[in-house]
């Protein structure tokens, strides 16, 4: 391209133009000249017009370019020094080098530059060690989101206080409904005489209401015994920062009637859909309520369990009628299967073996084949002796079967009843929860969030003593003929008799109507103190343990086994309760590595601590006197430390959570 083009003289395509225009006048020339000039003539006004016409273009888009770059860089300028957007530049020492006057405007000093980066938060300098590329931090009350240039070594500070405001205002305001309910309330009223009832009906009333109305909460009651509560998040955790006082005041004042009324509260939250919380809230009355009542249970869309209370021993409220309906409903499906398989848990004790007895008795007197899971290897003492006693029965025993005989047997109408846990993690061999459709849960433990799925049936009473005591009651409402042989009643009378520490712990009066009726049918008391004998060598190991036993806290004793010693499930348990048998110590704690390479703790108390809220902190579960968890991957020592904490904080705690 020529240069006076390259300078914007005249435009390309009119250059073109004029190149072709001069070529068709040279040629014209040859044949009329006079005809020739007159073009030249026309073409030179046209070419010299539009040269002026050009010119005044090109000075034009210069000065509106010109002026444009001006303004950009006011822009620019102003962007730096006033815009709401703290900038800073820092050096490799992490020295502030500029800043802008908005993020100075945000400290005392009258400039930043020469300071260090944890002059203006301490929050920075780890976030500019790591590889986020932002973050969220507080200067002087006040949100910023922080974006980080680390190869230009640059920071852009963004107020977000107000949005964050918004947020926590939102998130507070969230709804949360909550299910109230008066523990035994029909039972316990229905002998008092009208004014009694009446002056307890009142009163207590009249303290949900004041509670209501002093944490902001709607609260409606719906029937004798039930009230549903309207709140926010916010609101929530004011009520959980308190524990949830309002049961020890019920509690307390019930008491004082010698009317041992309770409260239990389920609550739904995290959810923008009122149905969804309703049916979160239902949920969480029904495992508060199944864990023994007088406590709150609060359940979040994702699953999470939260509990508060539980602090006394749940009253018996079970009464014949349920055990007579349950009786008929388990026969019900018995004669509706194929065969059914009972299942308790890992490592079974005496409990777990005596109500798999008992509920195979039931199976036996619907003429129904029913079988034993049980791994035959690594039992406990008691246990391996009441095994070895099953084995002189053939007609029994044979009934007994290992998992994987399990697993070739079942079809579509087999029905599968897990006795003494309800946990799918804690059942024998959990490969049959996934291939059986009909199950059936006995347990006498307090539920936990883990639960086997969709059961047919649930016959879950934590104010029960044992397994046990529970199929027992459950064997006599079935056919008159049925008949226990010695070893069967004994096997049961053997499970109640190591739950109850032979009947001074969770013993109420239908413990003893079934051990009554157990003895009727033939039960041993004999064989059974025979199955729990121990040997010299067992004694002597139990007694070390004990011996390392320190007091922690008032009345909270820990025994921590040598980290290079083993000891039985079993041992660790009765460790815990010789322990508990000692002058001013209320609860005890043996912690010991098992031959299976888990770190056990065993958990017993008297009832003034709950050792199963301790438990649950660590995994575990149980009741409130008796507890344990099992520890992988951790050490000994470890899981003291663990332990130390989740007491401290349920002692500083106010016995809460």
């Amino acid at each position: 391209m020529p240069n006076f083009l390259k300078k914007r003289w005249l435009s390309y395509p009119f250059f073109l133009f004029l190149l072709f225009t001069i070529i068709l006048i040279i040629y014209l020339s040859f044949y009329r000249w006079e005809a020739a000039i007159i073009a030249l003539i026309i073409l030179s006004g046209i070419t010299y017009s539009t040269y002026r016409y050009e010119q005044q273009i090109q000075e034009e888009t210069e000065q509106y370019i010109s002026t444009l770059s001006y303004r950009v860089k006011k822009v620019g300028e102003e962007a730096l020094m006033e815009m709401p957007i703290g900038i800073i530049l820092y050096n490799d020492d992490y020295q502030i080098e500029w800043a802008n006057p908005y993020i100075g405007s945000w400290f005392e000093h009258d400039t930043l530059v020469g300071l260090s980066i944890n002059d203006i938060s301490e929050a920075l300098s780890p976030v500019l060690n790591d590889e986020s590329d932002e973050e969220i931090i507080q200067i002087n009350e006040h949100n910023f989101r922080v974006q980080i240039k680390r190869e230009e070594k640059l920071l852009y500070f963004f107020d977000i206080t107000e949005k964050t405001e918004i947020e926590r205002l939102y998130e507070e305001g969230q709804p949360i409904l909550g299910v109230i309910y008066l523990d035994n309330y029909d039972e316990l009223t229905q002998g008092m005489n009208d004014q009694l009832k009446s002056r307890i009906n009142s009163q207590v009333t009249s303290m949900l209401n004041k509670w209501s109305i002093d944490n902001g909460i709607f609260l409606k009651r719906t029937s004798s015994e039930r009230f549903v509560a309207v709140l926010s998040q916010q609101i929530l955790e004011q009520l959980e920062r308190t524990k949830f006082d309002i049961l020890d005041q019920i509690r307390e004042f019930t008491s004082k009637q010698n009317v041992p009324l309770t409260l239990s509260i389920g609550i739904g939250e995290g959810s923008d859909s009122l149905p969804e919380l309703g049916s979160l809230a239902q949920s969480s009355l029904d495992l508060a309520l199944g864990r023994g009542g007088d406590q709150v249970a609060i359940k979040q869309v994702n699953g999470k369990v939260k509990f508060y209370g539980g602090k006394t021993n749940p009253v018996e409220k079970r009464t014949r009628v349920r055990a007579r309906v349950i009786s008929h409903a388990l026969r019900e499906l018995v004669l509706a299967s194929d065969n059914v398989i009972i299942m308790g848990h890992k490592s079974p004790d005496m409990d777990s073996i005596g109500a798999s007895i008992g509920v195979l008795k039931v199976a036996e007197v619907n003429d129904a084949n029913g079988y034993v899971v049980i791994n035959k290897e690594g039992l406990d003492t008691g246990v391996q002796r009441l095994v070895d006693n099953i084995r002189q029965n053939n007609d029994l025993w044979n009934r007994f079967i290992s998992p994987d005989e399990a697993l070739e047997i079942i079809n579509e109408g087999t029905l599968l009843v897990i006795v003494d846990t309800h946990k799918p993690s804690l059942v024998i061999d959990e490969r049959l929860l996934h291939r059986v459709d009909h199950v059936v849960v006995i347990d006498h433990h307090r539920r936990g969030e883990e639960f086997i799925e969709n059961p047919l049936l649930v016959y879950m009473e934590p104010y029960a003593s044992s397994t046990a005591e529970l199929v027992t009651e459950l064997l006599e409402y079935q056919p008159k003929h049925l008949k226990l042989d010695s070893l069967e009643s004994t096997a049961l009378l053997a499970g109640i008799v190591v739950d109850t520490k032979s009947f001074t712990l969770r013993t109420g009066s239908r413990t003893f109507d079934a051990a009554s009726y157990l003895r009727g049918q033939g039960a041993d008391t004999i064989l059974v103190q025979t199955f729990l004998k121990e040997n010299l060598e067992e004694y002597v190991k139990r007694s070390r343990l004990i011996e390392s036993a320190t007091i922690y806290r008032d009345g909270i004793a820990i025994s921590k086994a040598d980290p290079n010693e083993t000891y039985g499930q079993v041992m660790i348990a009765q460790a815990a309760d010789a322990l508990l048998s000692m002058t001013g110590v209320i609860a005890s704690f043996v912690i010991s590595l098992r031959d299976d390479g888990k770190v056990s703790v065993s958990a017993r108390s008297l009832g003034d601590i709950n050792v199963q809220l301790i438990m649950e902190g660590m995994n575990g579960g149980g009741h409130l006197t008796n507890a344990a968890t099992q520890i992988e991957d951790a050490t000994v020592d470890e899981v003291e430390e663990q332990l130390k904490a989740v007491v401290d904080e349920y002692v500083d705690g106010g016995n809460g959570e």
